[in-house]
């Protein structure tokens, strides 16, 4: 790493562009606190998500890239708003008819539905700690509770009290008429239930450092804006917190740009100064259409990981986090092979060249070294014409095909084998649609077997290529990428496909036209696995 630093100030990945702003946002040199602070967020009312994933994966890339170009120290906080009061009871949970007695209460102070922990923010709080920790992020968690309750943002609630009416008319014009009315940046934990209210504030006393509200049953109460006994506000809360914590970077969704520059301004208000981040775009389903929590449309991040490995979705993080992406299950092929792309580059490439190469952040500066044997892609195309589920049978191709690689000396594409054929058994598998071939079509595939069958022995892909290529030509088919697609369709059983001639090369010449007559007699090509099982014998 020590090389590659002097080339980190021309490296033009994202992540060196954002530390390279906040290196001009904090002016060269250490806070006064002595490190850099790194922040993301997390409601726990609900259990960790992908986006939580992408937040702290992206905010870990930055500060790589920071502390490379500054050599000044960093710490990232996992800040968890576990005091917010539990607005609504989630229907992923259990026991959901107890949670609703507690609505209202901080997610702290709810009963765990699971039964594990002291309460349904600290389940939430371990879930995150444990799926943060599960893909080697360096953090350090923070709870709101315990934050508010031991007193550490006490300097700073006294802050917005004393300046009370400045902080109230940042968020009143973006009001209704009828919340205006009772707006107060302070929430008050009542004495009496423990429930987070929303209440009026009629009276405040600075010196004292109390407020005082109008209680659900008419009556005013006094209590003290420290020690837990009120939170904030949510803009409040996020400006109170940057400017007590100190907090150097954070970044946002789109739909929180007005939420970061009302906090921003509040933060200005208390005498802090608003971290530097930016705003990353949202993701949208196979419809195109905004992920949502409670749609439970898009991708959960078990999901991902079920069918392609986690370094796979740290690539689809880091790819143009400015643009909406799609976020479903059909990109996933395509990403674990630009990611194995990347990965085979990175040796070759120098300076700043890895420096934005994605691996290099997505390994932490150390990617690992292997030959890209074979895509993903590929490999689900054998799954495919296999027919099968038996990992044992696709490593038999692949043993064939490059001798050198084993399940041992290649762990990367081991694991690809599993996933493929997991990938393959719950989508390309219930999808395969086999059409007969036209006249033109049936004399060019008789043709290409007549071609395949007169290649010498140990014939490498790109002499099989080129016969599929030559065969192709023929003045009855309209054009190459037709005769590819046609392929696709009578041998694969699908729209889209691999390069042939590397299929064919992996699959065996002598399979290939086997299967290439099947399809000429009419046979059916998604049933019959014994010419395969007689292979993988051989």
């Amino acid at each position: 790493m020590s090389d590659l630093r002097t080339h980190a100030p021309h490296a033009n990945a994202w992540p060196f562009t954002e530390a390279r702003a906040l290196l001009k946002h904090i002016g060269d040199r250490p806070p006064e606190k002595g490190y850099v602070l790194f922040e993301t967020g997390y409601g726990p009312s609900g259990l960790p998500h992908i986006g939580t994933f992408g937040e702290v994966a992206r905010t870990s890339m930055v500060r790589r890239a920071f502390s490379m170009m500054s050599g000044i120290p960093t710490r990232l906080f996992a800040f968890s708003d576990d005091m917010d009061g539990l607005r609504k009871v989630p229907d992923n949970v259990p026991n959901q008819e107890m949670l609703a007695r507690y609505l209202g209460k901080p997610l702290t102070a709810v009963p765990d539905p699971f039964g594990t922990h002291e309460s349904f923010g600290h389940h939430n709080n371990a879930r995150l700690k444990a799926f943060l920790d599960s893909f080697g992020f360096e953090y350090e968690f923070k709870s709101a509770t315990e934050c508010y309750r031991a007193g550490l943002f006490d300097p700073t609630l006294r802050r917005v009290l004393e300046r009370y009416d400045a902080v109230t008319n940042v968020i009143l014009p973006t009001l209704g008429p009828e919340r205006r009315a009772t707006y107060s940046p302070f929430l008050p934990v009542c004495p009496k239930t423990g429930r987070v209210l929303q209440a009026q504030v009629v009276a405040r006393d600075v010196a004292a450092g109390t407020i005082v509200y109008v209680d659900e049953d008419g009556s005013k109460v006094e209590v003290p804006v420290t020690g837990g006994h009120c939170k904030l506000q949510w803009k409040a809360d996020w400006a109170m917190r940057w400017t007590a914590l100190g907090v150097d970077y954070e970044m946002a969704g789109k739909d929180l740009t007005d939420s970061v520059h009302l906090s921003g301004k509040i933060c200005r208000i208390l005498g802090g100064r608003p971290p530097a981040g930016f705003i990353y775009e949202l993701f949208l389903d196979d419809k195109g259409e905004k992920i949502s929590k409670s749609k439970g449309n898009g991708l959960a991040v078990d999901e991902w990981l079920r069918y392609a490995p986690p370094e796979s979705l740290s690539l689809f993080m880091y790819q143009k986090p400015k643009t909406a992406k799609r976020l479903y299950f059909d990109v996933i092929p395509r990403t674990v092979d630009e990611y194995l792309a990347h990965l085979e580059q990175f040796p070759k490439q120098e300076g700043v060249k890895q420096l934005e190469n994605p691996v290099w952040h997505i390994h932490a500066g150390h990617p690992p070294r292997e030959d890209a044997h074979l895509t993903y892609s590929i490999l689900l195309n054998l799954a495919s014409v296999s027919h099968t589920e038996d990992k044992a049978v696709l490593w038999h191709f692949i043993s064939r095909y490059r001798p050198s690689a084993t399940p041992a000396s290649a762990p990367i594409l081991d694991r690809l084998v599993e996933y493929a054929i997991t990938y393959y058994r719950d989508f390309v598998k219930p999808t395969k649609r086999f059409r007969e071939p036209t006249a033109a079509e049936r004399s060019a595939l008789a043709d290409l077997v007549g071609k395949l069958e007169a290649l010498p022995p140990g014939a490498d892909l790109e002499a099989i290529q080129n016969q599929v290529y030559e065969v192709g030509k023929r003045p009855e088919l309209s054009d190459l990428r037709s005769w590819f697609q046609a392929l696709y369709e009578i041998l694969l059983g699908q729209s889209q496909g691999p390069r042939m001639g590397t299929f064919f090369a992996l699959y065996g010449v002598g399979e290939s036209v086997a299967l290439i007559r099947r399809a000429l007699d009419g046979k059916p090509l998604d049933t019959d696995k014994n010419d395969v099982r007689k292979s993988a014998g051989r």
